[in-house]
């Protein structure tokens, strides 16, 4: 989940600018109150984190305007003034195919700070929205990116246009021009969202009259347009392919703009189809949701009057409560109005895009009533299930690996090339997936083996006392498809490859496999992480379903230990295949 730092000192004046007091001592309560629990809480900022589904609480300033709708100290008027505009933007026709959806608008009269200092934490804040936003609605800018920009450098009108990887320009934070193909192969921002640009002959720009750059989206900026600490004056673009995802774009930016007292004016854009439509709208959407959707999920009868305070705590409105004269007479869905019951119409604000269903209105009028003041009553709801038949498999095989005295471990999916592949010898299973943005240099890729997390995890526990006996059935991933395997490991004095292959006897006899099919077979020499002569492959009929044997001491070695240790690893789906359920 993405997290936020509220600065206690940009949200005061951005609360002093919209005519309320702003009081952080109450935050460590309201805040988890809405749906946002709090990280820490110190005297210069709170962090707190933030449901991917509540996009529109990412920044200081929309932050702010919610607090205020929930706390009922000003009007949740979402209705923000749009002035006509005179900017254009035209659109050339082979866009269609490259990056087709553009939107944009002008904010004028931005109260950015009286200070330095103010105003360079306005920049922060502003930058960093900009990037949740393209993160979470962006997708990682695929759907929708962003572009923020100081008008007063440009010279309408605008064009966007496509050009050949030839075509130069001088970037965001460069001293020199560079060329597109030069941007994507050399610029840190470039690389990072290369793949974007993959498979294109020609790329997306967006040009002022004088052919200045304003952007290459979803890559990076010009220089030209870079935003400063006089910058009061803002042009926003944002181009993607999810029109949903990019008006929600630009709607909080430019919420978050006018409430530091920007005036917001639209712009004109023609589109490569020719359909010229003016962007931004700030008009709410209205959504219909039946009374016996709310007392269903809620368990209780609201009034109108709590529903409509409890709706109002989230920035909505309740329009009118009614009987239905013009739904269905049959109830389709569980969600449909239906003739003769009661409705309850709400006016919701447009960059709320989570809200796709009913029930997310439902949702919004229990955090707006209070989860405290539900009642406590089991669901009324029975729904019969059975186990999958893989689940059955899951049990029978942790059963069995309890049986022999091994402990359980969950460990994480993420690992590395050293371990997978380099420390224990094994090769790659099926193509690896590997993470785009590591964290760390030890998760680089998902796994394909899990011997070698519970190898780290002796490691981490060489200081202990022996034995030392654990086992994990966990997802693995091949071939970009998840997968479960089962792998144990043993550091103790006195056993050895015997008691390895006590431990798969005692599997493959708990699983039902009839002994005359089960066959040992000596592991290849120099594969996997096995002393020489003292690994197996093991083999139900034609099946391999895994190997087990005593660890080499250089891969001991490699790991960090000293202890002797004897491991297994088996291919759930090969079990699955290879030896029936004697319960089906």
């Amino acid at each position: 989940m993405p997290t936020i730092s509220l600065s206690h000192s940009m949200m005061e004046r951005i609360q002093e600018l919209n005519g309320t007091r702003y009081d952080g001592s109450i935050l460590t309560d309201l805040l988890p109150e809405m749906g946002c629990p709090v990280e820490s809480n110190n005297d210069e900022e709170i962090e707190i984190e933030v449901f991917p589904d509540r996009p529109d609480l990412l920044s200081h300033e929309t932050m702010a305007k919610a607090i205020r709708s929930f706390t009922g100290v000003a009007s949740p008027d979402s209705a923000i003034s749009v002035s006509q505009g005179q900017l254009k933007i035209g659109v050339d026709k082979t866009l269609e195919e490259i990056r087709p959806v553009i939107m944009g608008a002008i904010v004028r009269s931005v109260s950015t700070g009286e200070s330095a200092h103010d105003r360079d934490a306005f920049i922060q804040s502003l930058m960093d929205h900009q990037e949740k936003l393209h993160m979470t609605l962006g997708r990682k800018r695929t759907l929708s990116s962003i572009g923020v920009h100081d008008l007063s450098k440009l010279s309408p009108p605008f064009r966007y246009v496509s050009v050949t990887g030839e075509f130069s320009f001088r970037p965001l934070a460069s001293e020199s021009e560079m060329s597109i193909s030069e941007i994507l192969s050399s610029h840190p921002k470039g690389v990072e969202y290369s793949s974007l640009m993959a498979g294109l002959n020609t790329y997306p720009l967006i040009l002022d009259s004088n052919d200045e750059v304003i952007s290459f989206p979803p890559i990076i900026n010009g220089a030209c347009t870079t935003v400063s600490e006089s910058t009061t004056d803002f042009f926003i673009d944002v181009t993607g392919f999810d029109e949903r995802a990019c008006e929600t774009c630009l709607l909080l930016i430019c919420l978050s703009l006018s409430e530091l007292g920007g005036s917001v004016e639209s712009v004109e854009i023609t589109g490569w189809d020719g359909v010229v439509r003016t962007t931004p709208s700030f008009e709410n959407r209205t959504h219909r949701v039946p009374n016996r959707l709310i007392r269903k999920i809620l368990g209780m009868d609201l009034s109108d009057e709590n529903i409509g305070k409890a709706i109002k705590r989230m920035g909505g409105k309740l329009i009118e409560s009614r009987t239905v004269t013009d739904g269905s007479d049959r109830q389709e869905r569980w969600s449909d109005c239906v003739v003769g019951e009661r409705e309850h119409i709400f006016s919701m604000p447009r960059w709320r895009s989570d809200i796709m269903h009913p029930v997310d209105i439902v949702e919004d009028i229990a955090i707006g009533h209070g989860y405290a003041n539900l009642p406590e009553v089991l669901s009324s709801i029975h729904i019969d299930s059975t186990p999958l038949q893989s689940s059955n498999l899951h049990r029978r095989v942790r059963m069995s690996m309890r049986g022999t005295g091994l402990q359980e471990i969950q460990s994480l999916t993420l690992s590395n090339e050293r371990d997978q592949f380099e420390r224990t010898g094994w090769g790659h299973i099926s193509e690896v997936t590997v993470i785009s943005n590591p964290i760390t240099v030890d998760h680089t890729l998902l796994r394909q083996y899990v011997l070698p997390s519970l190898m780290n995890l002796l490691a981490s526990n060489r200081h202990h006392e022996l034995p030392q006996r654990v086992y994990e059935l966990g997802d693995v991933v091949h071939g970009g498809e998840n997968k479960s395997r089962v792998s144990w490991a043993c550091a103790e004095v006195g056993a050895g490859f015997s008691a390895a292959k006590g431990i798969v006897q005692s599997l493959l006899r708990d699983l039902g496999a009839e002994g005359s099919l089960i066959s040992f077979r000596p592991t290849e020499e120099s594969t996997g992480p096995w002393i020489r002569g003292r690994g197996a492959r093991v083999f139900v009929g034609d099946t391999e379903i895994g190997e087990f044997g005593e660890v080499s001491p250089a891969v001991i070695q490699s790991f960090g230990m000293r202890s002797p240790i004897h491991a297994g690893e088996f291919d759930i789906e090969k079990i699955s295949e290879s030896i029936s359920d004697p319960l089906q």
